[in-house]
């Protein structure tokens, strides 16, 4: 049997609301298909990669930020936006590499639970292959990947009709200390970490790229096929 393949789509540095505008795309063109069917019978959808251009704290299904709290953020010249992925806030911006895959999960034949171990095996071994070892996964309510006690890569993901959307967040050269303005994920008492700030030189996103890929076509089992545009 074939292995499944996904739409590669690089956007660089844009803005966040770009991603999401692109994803709403997708979906909408995966979810129109009869059946769910994609443009080819092994194609299982797309996975959109960008590193955000500037600020941007997302708040998830579960809330995680009052009004109070988004205006003072705004105050600091970030975007504050509700998004439909789980979990609660997090924080966005340049230095980060998002990964927004937006698949039918039928075709991978994967269900929700497996996706998002499936988003934490990528993280794990994008760190591996960044020459970190001891990047671990963590059950819920620590969702994620980590380096001890500091998270790396953010998870949180949509999923209705099959369909994925939203997907995780890897910290390369983030400003980390926008994430002291908010509990990051509702978890009291963890830190945040970067790629950058652990191998102590910096790291970023184009450099990562290639080995988040490779990490990606492994665990899912698919291939990739570059898009020239992103319509």
């Amino acid at each position: 049997m074939r292995p499944a393949a996904v739409r590669l789509v690089r956007l660089g540095r844009v803005p966040y609301a770009e991603l999401l505008a692109l994803q709403d795309l997708w979906l909408r063109r995966l979810q129109a298909e009869p059946g769910n069917k994609t443009g080819s019978e092994n194609e299982a959808g797309v996975l959109l990669l960008c590193e955000p251009a500037g600020p941007v704290y997302t708040a998830g299904l579960r809330g995680g930020l009052t009004p109070e709290e988004a205006t003072r953020l705004r105050a600091l010249g970030a975007e504050v936006r509700a998004t439909g992925r789980g979990g609660l806030a997090t924080f966005h911006g340049p230095g980060q590499l998002l990964c927004h895959p937006v698949l039918d999960l039928r075709r991978l034949g994967l269900r929700l639970r497996t996706h998002v171990a499936a988003l934490e095996a990528c993280a794990v071994r994008l760190c591996e292959l960044q020459g970190l070892p001891g990047a671990r996964a963590r059950p819920p309510p620590y969702t994620g990947v980590w380096l001890g006690e500091r998270k790396i890569c953010a998870i949180g993901v949509r999923c209705g009709r099959h369909i994925t959307s939203h997907g995780q967040a890897v910290n390369c050269s983030t400003d980390l200390t926008w994430f002291e303005h908010i509990v990051p994920c509702g978890l009291v008492g963890t830190g945040v970490t970067s790629l950058s700030e652990e191998l102590q030189r910096h790291v970023s996103v184009d450099e990562v790229i290639p080995s988040f890929l490779e990490a990606f076509k492994y665990t899912y089992k698919c291939t990739l096929i570059s898009e020239d545009s992103p319509n």
